[in-house]
């Protein structure tokens, strides 16, 4: 599917959506409305328009370390694909190298590529951990989300203090306990 035309199409139909609404588009404060709703839409979903390749720019080094490596609180904004409407919270990665370490900013970049699509958190997190399993190499992987969903926050349940935890984790970190278990202990020991 090819990408809208982000300065027409979708400014186009942001101006559809506020007439539906009831909206008047000519009147002062939503004059530009249908122009910066397209622009925060584009830059919202920007993950669509990134693959994994560019993202990681042949920031993969060689190493001789082989214990585990933690990255926590990595912050994501992302959108339900149910509802349109935001998810925040932060995403702890860890991986334990087998040969090769992955530069330090590239996870973050890596979360952003995959938060920034029309998302359910479930799938997110499995293709953080592949995306970080599939650079490196790594011996194994562990990714959890915890996030907070606008979708249960301000509509239908609205139970304000909810959040969601979704974890996978990929060769030693499923297979071994301890290894989990030292995941777990350097995610939560803050």
């Amino acid at each position: 599917m090819a990408p809208l035309d982000h300065t027409t199409s979708l400014q186009s139909l942001y101006q559809d959506i506020l007439i539906q609404l009831g909206e008047d588009p000519g009147r002062e404060g939503l004059l530009d409305t249908p122009k910066r709703a397209a622009k925060a839409m584009a830059f919202l979903t920007n993950g669509y328009r990134q693959n994994l390749e560019d993202i990681v720019n042949g920031a993969v080094f060689a190493s001789d370390n082989d214990e585990m490596v933690v990255v926590r609180n990595i912050e994501l904004y992302s959108l339900c694909e149910h509802h349109m409407l935001p998810f925040t919270g932060v995403c702890h990665i860890a991986y334990i190298p087998s040969g090769k370490v992955l530069g330090l900013s590239k996870f973050a970049r890596i979360v952003d590529m995959y938060a920034r699509r029309l998302q359910i958190q479930e799938n997110m997190t499995h293709q953080i951990a592949h995306a970080v399993q599939q650079v490196t190499g790594a011996l194994g992987v562990g990714v959890i989300v915890e996030a907070r969903h606008m979708c249960m926050m301000m509509r239908g349940v609205e139970k304000q203090n909810s959040s969601m935890t979704t974890s996978v984790m990929l060769g030693t970190l499923r297979e071994s306990d301890a290894a989990r278990r030292e995941f777990l202990a350097l995610v939560t020991n803050r």
